[in-house]
């Protein structure tokens, strides 16, 4: 359905011509407007109601004799907002079908709104900076997927679905800030920590910065973590284990500083691949790494000689694609 399709669907509402099903369609989006399942915040359409306004009192002749409902102009703003009636498209085939599948509204290109969340992911190569409804702030890493409320209300419950973020949280006694990131809940009051949770490692990692927060896997008792403490929860084992870190072993890559400690391929690869948003293929015979080492803002060809020289690989780069192979 096309802009001026929606145009004339709302002028015929106002002039009390539209059909029944149009009429329904119509009224039905409207009451939706006020009520969560719409995923809209408020605060995005009062900014982008104005400059719509304006065109809309362009576009749309409407006979001077008659008074418009008050909701008119916000009504249509708000549909041409969202990609041009994708809503009326979606609606009406979800009620024809009789679904209840929820639409999805492209906020940007890497943001998305569904069922009364936030969807973010980043692409290798780049982080992304989140503010969150509470205060709190996020960091999260390449090659990651976070989902999170627009609007907290009872709660606030975070799902880091993949990869590594870094949590900055508003303090709130009365309402406990929770990530859920694999089979782990970290809970927290007023607290910094970092949590990584990729799907090709075998563990996910959860790094005290400051203040106090609880751990908890299914079917075992919660840990309590104190700054510079972490946790690591093996995915195979299902055993956790406590340790202490320094913060750029954590944090760093919101720097571009690597850090690797008794690291496997996967979490080398991982740092590699997100960093420098490259492949990276391991056709060599050595798939059980442990290796240690740093590198501050190096470059990928550093980073590459250095780790290679110590795993007696070595490796080559055609398309943004490393190749490792055993050294001859």
């Amino acid at each position: 359905m096309n802009l001026d399709q929606i145009k004339k669907i709302l002028e015929r509402y106002n002039e009390e011509q539209s059909t029944a099903g149009e009429k329904q369609l119509i009224e039905e989006w409207f009451e939706g407007i006020q009520q969560p399942t719409t995923h809209i915040p408020e605060t995005v359409i009062q900014q982008d109601l104005a400059d719509v306004h304006a065109a809309l009192q362009k576009n749309i002749t409407v006979p001077r004799r008659r008074t418009l409902r008050p909701w008119y102009y916000a009504a249509a703003a708000i549909t041409m907002l969202i990609a041009a009636g994708s809503w009326f498209f979606q609606h009406a085939t979800r009620s024809a079908m009789h679904t209840d599948n929820r639409p999805v509204a492209t906020v940007d290109n890497h943001k998305e709104m569904h069922d009364g969340f936030y969807i973010v992911t980043t692409v290798k190569g780049k982080t992304e900076h989140l503010k969150l409804d509470d205060g709190s702030t996020v960091v999260l890493n390449a090659g990651s997927r976070l989902r999170y409320p627009i609007h907290f209300t009872e709660g606030r419950d975070l799902y880091l679905e993949e990869g590594e973020a870094y949590f900055d949280v508003a303090p709130d006694p009365a309402h406990h800030f929770t990530v859920h990131s694999g089979g782990l809940s970290t809970t927290a009051l007023g607290t910094s920590f970092n949590i990584r949770a990729y799907h090709n490692e075998q563990k996910i990692t959860v790094a005290l910065l400051s203040g106090k927060v609880k751990v908890t896997a299914t079917g075992t008792q919660p840990v309590v973590l104190t700054s510079s403490e972490q946790l690591s929860y093996d995915l195979q084992s299902l055993q956790m284990t406590r340790s202490t870190f320094s913060t750029p072993e954590a944090t760093g890559w919101q720097q571009g500083t690597l850090v690797f400690k008794d690291a496997s391929y996967e979490q080398v690869r991982n740092a590699i691949e997100n960093t420098f948003a490259v492949t990276v293929i391991n056709q060599s015979d050595k798939k059980a790494w442990t290796y240690t080492g740093s590198f501050r803002q190096e470059t990928l060809q550093n980073v590459l000689e250095t780790i290679c020289l110590t795993e007696s690989l070595s490796w080559s780069i055609a398309h943004d694609t490393v190749t490792l192979k055993n050294k001859k």
